[in-house]
């Protein structure tokens, strides 16, 4: 079986409960969610379609976080979606590594592999996630671009473990811009519900990813602003 990888890069995690730690990013090619405000749109986009995609097996996708990457970094496998694409030979591989291996996923399909993190970002406005990816969530990301997205996230979560961490993230061009409706929105949202937690893409800030030969470093103005860097 071959992955299609987008991009591969070595980083430190940005977001969530384990912000930054190191970690190997491995994103795979494709989604069907089009969601307006992506950050990742060379993934599905037909304007930002790469030349091509690798294809690369479990066994080649583990070589080279062996080898560009040190003992003790997670594995975080996104996309583009990646709960598309059979995990089972991946997570093996990167098992028999001794890596843990992480999934940011929106959740539409059954999760195939074993995952020791599961990350759920749900697109209301497109395909609902299922409940048994909602059911095996470690922490929740709920993108805010409008201030009707916390419910409309929440809403989707029916069966969510008690103990799973729920973040409320300002969309990209929202936190740049510090739109305050969007900020003090959240920041009102946790303080009337203390599960709830304030989030940020704290890689951006460092442009972290930039630093790896392999991210792809294109400006991609999907609810951003290119004369910004994003």
């Amino acid at each position: 079986m071959k992955y299609p990888v987008y991009e591969r890069f070595y980083t430190w995690q940005g977001e969530g409960v384990h912000l930054g730690r190191a970690a190997y990013f491995i994103r795979l090619y494709g989604c069907p969610q089009s969601c307006p405000w992506c950050d990742s749109a060379g993934t599905w986009h037909r304007d930002y379609r790469p030349d091509g995609v690798t294809l690369m097996s479990a066994g080649e996708l583990a070589d080279v976080v062996r080898a560009e990457s040190p003992e003790g970094a997670v594995v975080v496998v996104t996309g583009g979606e990646p709960i598309l694409f059979d995990l089972n030979p991946l997570t093996d591989a990167l098992h028999a590594l001794g890596r843990r291996v992480h999934i940011e996923t929106s959740g539409i399909a059954p999760l195939r592999g074993e995952l020791d993190w599961v990350t759920l970002s749900p697109k209301p406005f497109g395909q609902l996630p299922l409940p048994e990816v909602v059911a095996l969530a470690d922490e929740v990301k709920i993108i805010v671009h409008d201030l009707s997205d916390i419910q409309a996230g929440l809403d989707t979560l029916t069966g969510l473990p008690d103990g799973a961490v729920i973040w409320l993230h300002p969309e990209w061009s929202k936190a740049r811009e510090r739109n305050l409706t969007v900020l003090n929105g959240i920041t009102q949202a946790v303080k009337e519900n203390p599960r709830l937690r304030a989030g940020y893409q704290m890689h951006k800030l460092y442009r972290a990813d930039d630093l790896d030969a392999h991210s792809d470093k294109r400006l991609i103005p999907l609810g951003g602003n290119t004369a910004l860097g994003y």
